[in-house]
């Protein structure tokens, strides 16, 4: 007679459940999507051939733009194709549309640039400026007349919300609201954190179809007014990292948080460019947004 199996030889175990792959917001019509070098001997170049996959890279930034600001049931621009578009210039990189049909976008990205970021860093901050940019060609704009620190703001909000924060990003709450950038990001930040998940698709979702009225319209999306919202963010931050007094004056500033320490290493590598209102281009509209570029990783386009 063989020897009794031992119990734990016969308890049937159930197979772990096999986890289905994120379905990402899709636009009704999928963009052509591009990518063109004008030399490729550049490092800036050679840098995003080695460290990227130039195979999926545009589509993983139009996944991530899409996932944070729409829904499958959303209202998504109809941009046609993006251009991705490595060259020498100064500064760090615009979106713009064609003339003639401003569906077709355009991200120039400068290799000049990308050579002057730190090795350590470079993935990172190609993966952070083309996250930005990718925005850009595809978020609602007010029929042209959303203030240019909320587009901008908004942008680097699905930076930040990526995980592609440069190190010498920091939340400030000083200022103007709509300074842009990372400026308002983090503003945009607090405000999805206060009255939650889709705050800020709410916002791009309001700025579709119709013109932009300050007061109307902070009172639909988040139902107090923009500089109630703004003080109340000040009054959260001065909680959270303590205030200062200038003991010259007597002014009370706002205490920053502490700076990574690469922060310095990339502002050696501070470039600025200040371009022209017609480079950047919102999508379906065509209308025009001047911006600024500056600092390494702060990518102000």
């Amino acid at each position: 007679m063989p020897p009794p199996t031992p119990k734990y030889f016969q308890i049937a175990t159930t197979p772990a459940p096999t986890l289905k792959p994120k379905e990402h917001v899709r636009p009704k019509r999928k963009p052509l999507l591009r990518l063109e070098f004008r030399d490729l001997s550049e490092e800036g170049a050679r840098s995003f051939l080695s460290l990227l996959d130039c195979g999926t890279v545009l589509q993983d930034a139009v996944n991530g733009v899409l996932d944070l600001l729409y829904t499958p049931h959303s209202h998504i621009p109809p941009t046609r194709s993006v251009t991705l578009i490595l060259r020498s210039m100064p500064g760090v990189a615009y979106t713009t549309g064609r003339d003639l049909d401003s569906d077709h976008k355009e991200i120039h990205f400068s290799t000049d640039y990308i050579a002057g970021v730190p090795n350590d860093r470079r993935k990172s901050e190609m993966l952070g400026v083309l996250r930005h940019e990718m925005v850009h060609c595809w978020q609602w704009a007010a029929k042209g007349t959303c203030p240019s620190g909320l587009i901008e703001g908004i942008a680097d909000w699905v930076r930040l919300r990526s995980n592609l924060v440069p190190p010498h990003w920091k939340r400030e709450w000083d200022g103007d609201w709509d300074a842009g950038y990372q400026h308002t990001g983090y503003f945009l930040d607090y405000l999805e954190d206060r009255f939650g998940d889709g705050t800020v698709m709410k916002i791009n979702e309001h700025l579709r179809d119709r013109e932009y009225n300050e007061d109307s319209f902070w009172m639909e999306c988040c139902h107090h007014p923009i500089k109630t919202l703004w003080k109340d963010y000040g009054k959260k931050m001065d909680s959270e990292h303590g205030v200062r007094t200038d003991k010259s004056t007597g002014d009370t500033a706002h205490k920053e948080p502490k700076h990574n320490p690469l922060e310095n290493e990339a502002r050696e590598h501070q470039v600025k460019h200040v371009r022209s209102s017609s480079d950047v281009v919102s999508p379906a509209e065509g209308v025009r947004i001047g911006s600024q570029v500056s600092d390494c990783g702060k990518t102000e386009n």
